[in-house]
């Protein structure tokens, strides 16, 4: 059986059906690695964080893998055309499995964070790379049709993750390890199958593209991102304006600076080179998705928690209660991406998605403690419509707008802005969640204790009472004390949580408003009908002839 042979494309030709799908198979291991893995981590962070007392501190542990996941992004890119997208593909799944066991054994909620910064320097290549080769292999117009197999890559995900990562975090043990641990320790076999397959069946030709490494830029941007991205999440505490914070802004602002100046100088040896913001799809279509990625995590993130804390399911329950999503991204994506093969249209979509994100974002800004969970996931449909409209398409404009030769670059670029707006979207929402949550809950039970229910409640809890005035019974780094709270004394603290959650989804809602406005101004290019080798091909007998 000849495998490698039958899959390996030959330059300048069409591909089958049979060689995509082959070169599909690893590509759709490591990417479902990669979601699985986010999925499974949301859904159990609040027991991870209790465990390792730091439900404060959660940030981090979500802000570590997404600095290096997209820091990374624009190198991956760059190096893949370089070396070529393979290597690059298993250096990326190798460090995912690395960082995956070192988050295995962490034993502090510092430790975890370091640790999942190890495991986002191997999504940054995941999925951009992933998407760089799909370019490669297939043009833009038939590119929609495939998206269908990568929507049911995040809908397994999506499923299996919350369900699995649930079940976990509702373990004690498993195998005598702690059950929350195995929510990392799962990725091991999966990742070790992913590098076999995908040494295997990844192969298409790659031209050697001779660039300089651009250390230097990658450099600058890590100065100028993670001070900005420190500040987001620890500013509530240092104060906004103290000397502490306005030093973090300064750093970042300089490094940023730096970053633009090196990549000017570096011209097209540059991470991101500057001539390619020159382009007007290019530059719109990823200030969207910075913006997009906001907006979608701020949603993301602040879902399971309002259904974890306020309403007090499980995480395996919070993770089933997310299918709604799910099924609105998977469904938009097949029916968007099948009209737009069959039309070659796609700009109506990100601003239908645009559209729906915002509204579903205020909509969730509306619920509270007594909302019904069905009415919940109506919203939560609605943001997955809006989502899957978006995500794909707007990929697919920048790909089809860029020259074979920045393909890698600029698919990584796509992702790298939306990964800079989800860390941004997850630090600066935590911190607001986190910052009005005290005086919320601290508001709330100053008016209960007005009322005599709360105070004969107060009476039969005498334990309760007493952490109550010494000031240790608001402890929100650990919330698993409300499961057992006379549902009476609680109520401030869930209503308090609610209308903290609120904020954050109002804030989400507006971000999305700007989103759905810059939309509008993408404007539509034919859909090219070549692949990204066949048009490397065509160019190359240009230059012959």
């Amino acid at each position: 059986m000849s495998t490698t042979t039958d899959a390996t494309p030959t330059p300048g030709v069409s591909l089958t059906h049979r060689q995509i799908m082959t070169i599909l198979s690893g590509l759709l291991l490591g990417m479902f690695l990669a979601a699985l893995d986010q999925m499974i981590v949301a859904s159990a962070m609040k027991t991870i964080a209790d465990q390792l007392h730091g439900q404060t501190l959660q940030a981090w542990a979500t802000t570590s893998y997404l600095i290096t996941a997209t820091i990374t992004t624009p190198l991956y890119g760059k190096l893949s055309d370089i070396y070529g997208r393979k290597p690059m593909y298993l250096a990326a799944i190798s460090l995912f499995l690395v960082g995956s066991l070192l988050a295995g054994i962490a034993t502090t909620m510092y430790e975890l964070a370091a640790f999942r910064a190890v495991q986002g320097l191997g999504a940054g290549g995941l999925m951009s790379l992933a998407f760089a080769i799909m370019a490669d292999i297939i043009s833009p117009r038939e590119r929609s049709k495939y998206s269908a197999y990568f929507m049911a890559v995040f809908g397994s995900a999506s499923v299996l993750g919350p369900v699995i990562g649930g079940v976990f975090a509702g373990l004690d043990s498993f195998f005598g390890v702690t059950g929350w641990r195995w929510v990392f320790l799962v990725n091991v076999p999966i990742a070790l199958l992913a590098l076999f397959v995908v040494a295997r069946v990844l192969n298409i030709p790659h031209q050697r593209v001779d660039h300089r490494i651009d250390f230097g830029g990658a450099a600058a941007l890590t100065v100028g991102l993670v001070p900005l991205l420190i500040v987001a999440e620890q500013g509530r505490e240092w104060g906004w304006a103290s000397a502490t914070s306005i030093t973090m802004y300064v750093v970042g602002v300089l490094g940023l600076v730096a970053f633009v100046w090196v990549e000017n100088r570096m011209g097209d040896e540059a991470l991101l080179p500057i001539r390619l913001f020159r382009n007007h799809t290019f530059a719109l279509g990823n200030t969207i998705n910075f913006v997009l990625g906001i907006g979608m995590f701020g949603g993301m993130v602040s879902i399971p928690l309002y259904l974890q804390i306020v309403k007090g399911v499980s995480p395996t329950t919070a993770g089933l209660m997310l299918l709604p999503m799910t099924f609105g991204i998977m469904s938009a994506t097949a029916i968007s991406g099948k009209i737009t093969s069959s039309t070659g249209r796609y700009r109506i979509f990100p601003i239908i998605g645009a559209g729906l994100m915002a509204i579903a974002l205020f909509l969730f800004s509306t619920i509270g403690t007594d909302t019904p969970n069905w009415l919940t996931m109506i919203y939560m449909f609605v943001m997955g419509a809006g989502l899957g409209q978006c995500m794909q398409t707007l990929l697919l404009a920048i790909q089809n707008d860029a020259e074979p030769r920045d393909m890698g670059v600029a698919t990584a670029s796509a992702t790298f802005f939306r990964q800079i707006g989800g860390t941004v979207g997850t630090a600066v929402f935590l911190s607001i969640l986190f910052s009005t949550v005290g005086d919320k809950i601290a508001s709330g039970l100053r008016a209960a204790m007005q009322t005599d229910a709360f105070n004969a409640a107060l009476r039969a809890n005498p334990e309760f009472a007493k952490s109550l005035q010494g000031g240790s019974g608001v402890d929100i780094n650990n919330t698993e004390f409300l499961n057992h709270l006379d549902p009476v004394l609680a109520r401030p603290f869930l209503d308090g949580f609610s209308s903290a959650i609120d904020t954050v989804f109002m804030t989400g809602g507006i971000v999305m408003v700007v989103a759905f406005v810059l939309v509008w101004f993408l404007r539509e290019k034919p859909l090219s009908t070549r692949s990204g080798l066949e048009r490397v091909a065509d160019a190359e007998a240009v230059a012959v002839h």
